[in-house]
């Protein structure tokens, strides 16, 4: 149930803006730039999600490895009707290309952006490469706020044009502990994100759990937020990614559904949009953000087997 929506007197030309403004439910999804030079092979993998997904996110150096410009990649996306969510690590760049970026990400039509940290460099395959780390992704949005608010950089020199973006930030829902003060979520609202997309959350009591807590500390509907779920492939990948992602917790009762699923893949597509309706209905979420490694074509299939995009052309 969408309560909030975006901060700001600042409007974009970007859909995911308007959807959110409009309080309805947000559906986005992601897609990682390919290994090739080829813009068509950019298409290949989204454009299934043309016309389904609000935005898209575009991945910045996912995994710690070299991949298609990300900028490019959500340019090419823009220019064929597919909206960007633009991905910036802090891994790679320093403040001075960070900027740069972001006002050609604005001057190419790209009306989303997300700051991420980004993933260690030993996790690549080029360990050797070394790590900038100039700012941490706070100050960063920070500085991206100041450039599209008040038109400047942060030298204090004004941009004759700003960039007219909306700033996403990422978060990690956990079992409140007793004390939590989500130090995390003040920071990112204090440094000036206007909405954010979280890391997988297939529980979903305990993330009603962490939601209350937000509330309990005044942190509740002050941004809009995108819960990260996906089209579970198998049992196997479920239990991996319990094993693995930090942070990712699937129930076993899902997994069990998928275990005694004749079509792993399509129960997948069951139990998401089944989590998608659920999550439609518990107050402080916006939307939902699908997520599945090289799995575009199974989120946009379980965008339209939602039936969101038909309810709200109905609202």
């Amino acid at each position: 149930m969408n309560d909030t929506t975006p901060r700001g007197g600042y409007r974009t030309t970007g859909r995911l803006e308007s959807v959110l403004r409009q309080g309805w439910f947000a559906v986005t999804a992601e897609t990682s730039p390919p290994d090739s030079a080829d813009a068509g092979a950019v298409l290949a993998r989204a454009g299934c999600l043309k016309g389904l997904a609000d935005a898209v996110n575009v991945l910045d150096g996912a995994g710690a490895r070299a991949h298609l410009s990300p900028l490019a990649a959500a340019a090419i996306l823009a220019r064929e009707g597919i909206e960007p969510v633009l991905q910036f690590t802090m891994r790679d760049r320093n403040r001075l290309a960070l900027e740069a970026e972001v006002l050609g990400a604005a001057a190419l039509g790209i009306p989303n952006i997300l700051c991420l940290t980004g993933d260690a460099i030993d996790k690549g395959d080029q360990p050797e490469a070394k790590p900038v780390f100039d700012l941490k992704s706070g100050e960063f949005m920070a500085i991206v706020r100041r450039m599209r608010d008040e038109s400047e950089l942060p030298s204090g020199r004004k941009l004759s044009a700003p960039p007219r973006l909306m700033i996403g930030a990422a978060a990690a829902p956990s079992e409140p502990k007793p004390g939590l003060e989500a130090p995390d979520i003040k920071a990112k609202i204090e440094g000036g994100a206007d909405f954010i997309q979280t890391q997988f959350c297939f529980d979903l009591a305990m993330l009603r759990r962490y939601l209350d807590r937000l509330d309990e500390l005044g942190l509740g509907g002050k941004l809009p937020f995108l819960i990260g779920i996906g089209p579970l492939t198998s049992a196997k990948s479920a239990r991996w990614m319990n094993k693995n992602l930090f942070g990712v917790f699937i129930p076993e009762p899902l997994i069990a559904r998928l275990e005694g699923a004749q079509d792993q893949a399509r129960e997948g597509r069951a139990i998401c949009v089944e989590l998608i309706h659920q999550l439609k209905e518990m107050r402080g979420v916006a939307g939902a953000h699908l997520m599945a490694p090289h799995g575009e074509e199974a989120c946009a299939r379980v965008i339209e087997e939602s039936g969101i995009l038909k309810a709200r052309a109905r609202s």
